[in-house]
């Protein structure tokens, strides 16, 4: 669905959770933007919007009344396929928190119903804007040796980026635990560097109820380079950050929290670059269906690698 270069596109935000701050804060820093509706299951959660946009408490009755062009779908991992589908199949263009979605399944059915409806499916990867990594990105791609092999690591105590959404902790709502969740995130930024990449090797432990709270997950692109991405959920303090080794020895490094001491600091301007891509993509009518699904991809792979299935 194109629009016209000179039209402010219309977004609704449905689902008010934690990460619902840094999107507000990128509409208010983006003039082609217009947050127009909001939504949340939680009517305290609306009133602070009452007075700057329409408010609903259901998804389908904001896709019916609010005349939106786009959504932000932030809702809880689990309900992510069926918001997104009822967006697409009303002809909205979608903005989805990682994952796309928790059952590959899902998510393939989306990208298809996305292709027959020609609209917009783009899932929200934060990191691949971080200043850090873009800078990394530039340095690699300029760099005379070519890259041999990236590490990727993403470890924090998952009880402390919660907050109040706590249906994080739940595995069946999140999908999973460290894999399903921060694994999509990690994953894209290997295929920022490197491209489409297949699964290696993956080593995963669960704690006591079943979840899984650390992996090692090992990925290898077409040409051959190597990948290692070091996920915890029970890591005591917070580390993202991304190594890049090259062919001559050189080692290159991001560290994704540098220079934002405010915990989660570093996504105020990373949801900045969220929503311009994604406006960018929609704009211009392009299918951006691909990273959502392969990542999600990867996060199959690695469960079924470890026999656990989904």
């Amino acid at each position: 669905m194109t629009r016209r270069p000179e039209a402010r596109t219309r977004v609704g935000l449905i689902g008010l959770g934690v990460i619902s701050k840094f999107y507000v804060a990128g509409f208010d820093r983006l003039p082609g933007l217009d947050l127009t509706a909001v939504c949340d299951l939680r009517p305290a959660a609306l009133e602070p919007f009452q007075n700057v946009a329409k408010c609903y408490t259901g998804h389908a009755e904001l896709l019916a009344d609010a005349a939106v062009d786009a959504v932000v779908v932030n809702v809880p991992n689990d309900a992510h396929a069926t918001v997104c589908r009822d967006a697409l199949a009303a002809g909205v263009a979608v903005c989805v928190e990682k994952p796309l979605a928790i059952r590959v399944e899902d998510g393939r059915a989306l990208a298809a119903l996305a292709r027959e409806k020609n609209v917009t499916l783009f899932t929200s990867f934060h990191r691949r804007y971080n200043s850090a990594v873009l800078r990394l990105l530039d340095d690699v791609l300029a760099a005379g040796s070519p890259l041999r092999s990236l590490t990727v690591r993403y470890l924090e105590r998952i009880e402390e980026h919660a907050g109040s959404d706590r249906w994080y902790l739940d595995a069946e709502r999140c999908g999973g635990g460290c894999v399903a969740d921060n694994g999509p995130n990690a994953f894209d930024l290997v295929r920022l560097f490197l491209g489409d990449v297949d699964l290696a090797a993956a080593d995963v432990v669960r704690d006591g109820p079943g979840t899984d709270r650390q992996a090692s997950v090992d990925l290898r692109s077409k040409d051959g380079v190597t990948a290692r991405v070091e996920l915890d959920w029970a890591y005591d303090g917070e580390v993202k950050d991304v190594t890049a080794e090259l062919e001559d020895g050189t080692r290159l490094y991001a560290d994704m929290l540098d220079g934002h001491p405010e915990f989660k600091g570093s996504l105020w301007h990373e949801y900045v670059g969220v929503l311009t891509d994604f406006d960018t993509r929609l704009r211009g009518g392009q299918d951006a269906s691909h990273d959502g699904l392969a990542a999600l991809e990867l996060v199959d792979a690695v469960y079924r690698a470890e026999g656990a299935g989904r």
